[in-house]
């Protein structure tokens, strides 16, 4: 029986990750980043810290408790670190940890794409839905 390293070991269950595979533990994560709450708050933390307000207004829409909550999984996956200064207020401030910096690029990537060609994505549904709005149409008595 070969005896194999823990670095060994490692690298052999990370060979054998297979997202396509329901059971395989990227999926979780992939579900995680394919959030749209996680890649605003990533991107939004790209400059540096920021506390919890100014990322509350710079992602318009998100509510406290998603913004709270996607915090708060960041932070346990390990791509956002959270400080806390004591003082009157007490001041907390969140930031991307190594993990998340390696991840933005990525995001970035996305967030850039979809503003760029959200007009042709609007074009495509509209002519998408004209299609099928008539297909309906031949369909009926």
């Amino acid at each position: 029986m070969t005896t194999r390293t823990a670095a060994q070991q490692r690298e052999q269950a990370r060979i054998a990750y297979d997202a396509y595979l329901a059971t395989c533990p990227t999926r979780q994560l992939l579900d995680r980043i394919g959030d749209k709450w996680v890649g605003l708050v990533l991107t939004a933390l790209a400059d540096g810290p920021q506390r919890y307000s100014g990322l509350s207004r710079t992602i318009a829409g998100v509510s406290e408790k998603m913004l709270t909550q996607t915090l708060r999984t960041l932070e346990r996956d390990g791509l956002v670190s959270r400080s806390v200064t004591l003082s009157v207020p007490v001041r907390v401030d969140y930031a991307l940890t190594p993990l998340g910096r390696s991840l933005l690029p990525v995001m970035q990537a996305i967030k850039d794409w979809a503003e760029t060609h959200i007009d042709e994505v609007t074009a495509a549904r509209a002519a998408y839905d004209e299609r099928e709005s008539g297909e309906r149409q031949e369909h009926l008595p």
